[in-house]
């Protein structure tokens, strides 16, 4: 259960929709004063519900368009094994994400590349981390949505739902 009230998930949704806002515009889009806001967000900070403030880069204009979805296979599942591949994983400037999974897959990559030939030297460098038994790439034909805002309206201010 989070401890948030309708002030701080305003905070985070004004604060994921713009990070560059001063304190005095936040304070003005959430209806609070200064420096009440001001001791939210480093509440917020602190308590780790921000964890960082980032600029959105346009990956088609730094040369970045291919999205590949990267599934991983392996039969190998002790906590060496997983040690070492994730730390060869997380080396990997090409991946956005890597997230262990339930089901058939035990592993999904997001990956960013410049083309076919970036990923092929993507794939080569991920084949040599870690023993696979399988890999299989699907990649994204059109980004139809991506956001990195979470849905805060979907959490409760302390009301029951």
């Amino acid at each position: 259960m989070n401890s948030l009230d309708k002030f701080d998930c305003a905070i985070l949704a004004a604060l994921q929709a713009d990070a560059t806002l001063s304190i005095s515009g936040l304070s003005e889009k959430v209806g609070l004063s200064s420096t009440p806001c001001w001791k939210r967000v480093k509440r917020l900070e602190e308590e780790g519900y921000i964890e960082s403030r980032v600029t959105i880069v346009n990956r088609q204009k730094v040369g970045l368009p291919v999205t590949v979805f990267v599934s991983v296979r392996t039969a190998e599942h002790d906590e060496k094994w997983l040690d070492r591949f994730a730390s060869a994983v997380v080396a990997l400037p090409e991946v956005l994400e890597f997230h262990r999974m339930s089901g058939d897959v035990d592993y999904l990559l997001k990956v960013v590349t410049t083309d076919i030939a970036g990923y092929d030297r993507f794939y080569k460098k991920l084949i040599k981390a870690a023993r696979l038994t399988g890999v299989s790439s699907a990649f994204s034909m059109e980004q139809i949505k991506s956001t990195s805002a979470l849905p805060l309206e979907l959490i409760s201010h302390g009301v029951p739902a």
